[in-house]
């Protein structure tokens, strides 16, 4: 019956089946653990991780653990080793338990235990544990004295509990250190314990004392015991130490390179390598020029690659960090000979053509990071060194599809892309050796050339319509089977093909595409090519490729989905056939596409689901059908002046009235409303960023030009009619001065300046309002629709999920049943939340902080009396709480001085690390009753009973007459 049980609660974990709620999941396992067989219960326990990751609350997450230590106390030893190992799987949910007196009283009680495997069980659960219990001093005992046990397992479980309380405790590592001196210097220790105990000491770090005595003690351990394991072990300590402390970091730096110049033991050297790397990575500040000087030194002069290799890691590492220009900048009055002839550039020219393709690319990669980050003109000849060894290592490792020459590869094309980019006069000859080596290459090769050569293109416009012609030869050539590595390469070079023709694709090229795709390609290489298609503005090949996979898909949605992309991209090659001047057909363009948009958007409805309901797609595609309806609505404004001009009593009305705007008839009041809606969009598309928290830099950029363009032609309408003398075009003349990453945001750039700088001399010129103001706004719509609109990644596919799941308490049993509160009594509210994650967490961005946004609105009042004063009937407050381990609580208190019934809404946005507010939800509605207290509600009813009889008095003398 238990594992019945238990299996029932595994299958609801399963997509689209109904799943229990907590407690009826927590009671599945109960059972589990209260099962008489051995491997039920084992099998209960270690279900347990599954259940905090889906009830992260602390008041399952509380009883859970306290059901573990139940088991762990009564149980065997594999079970408290199950339960160990539950523990650590669930460590970021340990600070959550709420009775942690009771959870570890349960845990210690066999710590008295006869048998060392419980004990020592016991211990490394402490251990474990030492993050909410860092001072128990009941547990620091029980370590000491378990570190002079007889038995291995249990002083290795001690070393390993110590370890744990000593990073947590300052108390408990001052205390242990001088113990942990002793052992180890003690001639009763054996070597291995040693190396043990030696790793604890890293966690000394919590005052200057502390690390200073472990320091000391570090240093003499090094020199009295000079055998490989030990000063291997010990110099990993002092390094960790130092990264901790950061007090000694460039004692450190130059205690490892001493060894690596000087111990002659490859294994010593290859670990003051790997700890110098990391030194490198953490602190490269700290770096003193000639700490990098010693380091080149010893690479010129070491015979072996392999060492040779670690040490040009270490200096790629840092010649991409502020250490590179310490290096190059001159001391005052120091006079030292051209940074030309510095032994950092001699060792990476030298090493730029080596036999070994890491010492190779490594030695490219820092002379790729002296010419990005150095301005000097002696240092700028380095440029051409840098090309051509990146040129020599691309056709050496693009021949060979192994995973080394692979991943040196990636490394020379990241190198590439950085040189375009900071070097733009250089791109043209990448780009040439690119494509010139495309034709030899491996397709495992080809596919990362061509990531390159799209990247650099979409930063540089280098890609002309000259180099068209090798690359569609190239793609007829490719694709001979329908291997994965040659469906990866068919999207690749089709990007690539969307970025080089920046203009509309030519039949010859679609045609090419298509019958390459007919020939070996499966529907998910068709569908990434129109998605690439359509992010690069190429509308009609996406419509024809997603017409042609609408009968291949499984599902309705994914039907819906196809067809909502079909229909957008066909709206938008609509907008293709827009002319300057020709104000009549623009209309029936932006008609033509605002049709097939409202097809699009039923079936992007229609395509959504509660678990994907393509919120940021719909509102994306909606704020698109407005912009193009507020777009024909101004064409019709404007075309208004011709069909509807001023009547001839326009300017006495003007005059008499005090504005000078009634001059120009009706289109005065329609251009405002106009431009009321354009400032709308605009504040509906800045929503619409802010509840973007997980898009790409891309799209947000993407959503951000939409909304510059509805200000654009609000603040064009201001100044041509509205409003020209106090018109201000200074923030609005830097746009273009923004550095542009995509071909889109470039034509955007353009035509805004170019729109800026027509309103602007049509501003000085003309008063308002002419056939020529008219024109301008009309010229202004067409020029931004003209840009095909880019539908960036974020709208096809999301690469980071952040979500944010609230618990109020109290809260009700059933959702529309209110909360009882007196109304002399303030509500305790306590918010609690929990962060949640897709497979790449902060991959675009981090949550620093959580606003929790309280309010509350009266709804409906019990009595009628008297007048309510404004501040007892709304609650607002407003707090920021940072989320530990992704986890988060905070109280408020409300007063509800009103009787009757309240709405308490419970907002969350988050603040990311950068400090930007994000509106990212969820919205929380409870309802408050708020009751009369019995004192008041007594006294009331008395006075009540106390005017009856006078009342009563006064009908009788009444009744007389």
């Amino acid at each position: 019956m238990a594992s019945n049980s238990t299996k029932s609660f595994l299958a609801d974990a399963g997509y689209g089946e109904q799943e229990l709620d907590a407690n009826s999941a927590l009671m599945e396992l109960d059972k589990g653990l209260r099962s008489g067989k051995l491997g039920e219960q084992c099998e209960a326990v270690v279900r347990f991780p599954r259940l905090f990751q889906k009830y992260p609350f602390p008041i399952l997450i509380n009883s859970a653990f306290l059901k573990l230590a139940d088991v762990f106390r009564v149980g065997n030893n594999f079970l408290r080793l199950c339960v160990l190992k539950v523990t650590q799987q669930s460590e970021k949910h340990l600070e959550k338990i709420l009775n942690v007196d009771e959870f570890v009283k349960r845990i210690f009680s066999v710590i008295h235990s006869n048998d060392p495997v419980a004990r020592a069980i016991t211990l490394r659960m402490l251990g474990s544990l030492a993050s909410i219990i860092p001072e128990r001093k009941n547990a620091h005992h029980s370590i000491r004295q378990s570190l002079d046990s007889h038995d291995n397992v249990e002083v290795e479980a001690a070393v390993f509990a110590a370890a744990n309380f000593s990073a947590q405790s300052k108390d408990f590592a001052a205390g242990i250190c001088n113990k942990i001196s002793e052992m180890i210097q003690g001639l009763a220790t054996p070597v291995d314990l040693k190396l043990k105990l030696i790793p604890i000491l890293q966690h000394m770090h919590h005052d200057a004392s502390l690390a200073s005595s472990a320091r000391q003690l570090l240093q003499q351990l090094v020199t009295s015991y000079p055998s490989t394991n030990m000063v291997i072990v010990t110099l990993h300590t002092f390094t960790l130490l130092a990264a901790s402390s950061l007090v000694d970091t460039p004692k450190q730096i130059q205690l490892l390179l001493q060894y690596l110049k000087n111990d002659p033991r490859k294994a010593v050297k290859r670990l003051a390598i790997q700890d110098l790397k990391l030194l490198a990575n953490k602190t490269p500040h700290t770096w003193s020029k000639e700490n990098i000087q010693v380091l080149c030194e010893c690479a010129l002069q070491t015979p072996y690659d392999s060492l040779k290799l670690g040490m040009l890691s270490v200096l790629s590492t840092l010649s991409g960090t502020i250490a590179i220009k310490h290096y190059f900048s001159l001391a005052p009055g120091n006079t030292i000979t051209s940074p030309r002839s510095s032994d950092l550039v001699k060792l990476a020219q030298e090493c730029c053509y080596h036999n070994n393709r890491g010492i190779a690319v490594h030695g490219v990669r820092v002379l790729t990071n002296i010419t990005a980050s150095c301005q000097e003109k002696e240092l700028l000849a380095l440029e051409q060194d840098a090309v051509f060894g990146l040129e020599s290592l691309l056709v050496l490792c693009s021949q060979d599809d192994s995973p080394g020459a692979q991943a040196t590869l990636k490394i020379a094309l990241t190198c590439m892309v950085k040189l375009a980019k900071c070097r733009p006069h250089l791109s043209q000859s990448v780009v040439e050796s690119l494509l010139t080596q495309l034709h030899s290459a491996q397709d495992a090769s080809r596919i990362l050339m061509c990531h390159c050569l799209a990247s650099i293109a979409m930063q540089l416009p280098v890609l002309g319509d000259g180099m068209l012609g090798d690359l569609m030869e190239l793609y007829k050539v490719i694709g001979r089977s329908a291997t994965d590595k040659q469906q990866e390469l068919l999207v690749s070079l089709a990007t690539v093909i969307f970025v080089a023709s920046q203009k509309a694709l030519s039949a010859e090229v679609k045609t090419v595409i298509k019958q390459q795709l007919e020939n070996v390609s499966n529907g998910w290489t068709a569908y990434r090519i129109a998605r690439q298609a359509s992010r690069m503005g190429n509308h009609d090949m996406a419509r024809e490729l997603y017409q042609s996979l609408l009968t291949q898909v499984a599902s309705e949605h994914f039907y819906f989905w196809l067809n909502s992309l079909k229909e957008f991209s066909h709206a938008e090659q609509c907008l293709t056939g827009l002319q300057e001047e020709d104000y009549s057909s623009a209309l029936s363009c932006i008609a033509e596409s605002l049709k097939f948009y409202h097809k699009g958007i039923a079936s992007l409805t229609a395509a959504s689901t509660p678990l994907n309901p393509l919120s940021f797609q719909c509102e994306f595609v909606k704020l698109r059908i407005d912009l193009l309806q507020a777009f024909s609505q101004l064409f019709c404004t404007c075309n208004s002046l011709k069909t509807s001009p001023p009547p001839a009593i326009a300017t006495t009305i003007a005059m008499t009235l005090g504005n000078d705007l009634q001059r120009c008839g009706r289109i005065s009041n329609q251009m405002k409303q106009s431009m009321e809606e354009f400032r709308n969009l605009a504040s509906r598309y800045e929503e619409l960023y802010q509840a973007s928290f997980d898009a790409d830099s891309a799209t947000l950029r993407n959503v951000e030009l939409q909304q510059q363009s509805c200000l654009l032609i609000s603040h064009a309408i201001e100044a041509l009619i509205l409003d020209p003398e106090s018109a201000s075009f200074q923030e609005y003349g830097s746009t273009g001065s923004a550095h542009a990453d995509s071909e889109y945001e470039r034509r955007m750039m353009s035509v805004y300046n170019h729109v800026l700088e027509e309103v602007e001399s049509l501003n000085r010129k003309y008063a308002p309002v002419s056939y020529m103001h008219t024109a301008c706004l009309c010229n202004a719509i067409i020029a931004l629709l003209k840009v095909p609109l880019s539908f960036q990644r974020y709208f096809f596919q999301k690469l980071q999920s952040t979500s944010i799941k609230l618990a109020l308490s109290p809260s009700p049993r059933n959702p529309t049943e209110p909360i009882a509160v007196q109304n002399n009594q303030q509500l305790a509210l306590k918010v609690e939340g929990v962060v949640q994650h897709g497979s790449k967490p902060g991959l675009f961005r981090k949550i620093q902080s959580v606003c929790l946004n309280v309010s509350s609105t009266l709804q409906s009042k019990s009595i009628q009396d008297y007048k309510i004063p404004l501040d007892s009937i709304t609650n607002e407050m407003e707090q920021n709480v940072e989320p530990h381990n992704d986890y988060f609580s905070t109280q408020f208190l409300l007063n509800f001085a009103i009787l009757g019934t309240h709405n308490i809404t419970v907002e969350s946005s988050v603040k990311d690390s950068n400090g930007i507010v994000w509106k990212t939800g969820p919205k929380t509605t409870i309802i408050v009753k708020s009751l009369e207290d019995p004192y008041s509600q007594q006294v009331r009813l008395q006075q009540q009973q106390a005017q009856q009889p006078l009342q009563q008095q006064q009908r009788n003398a009444y009744s007389r007459f």
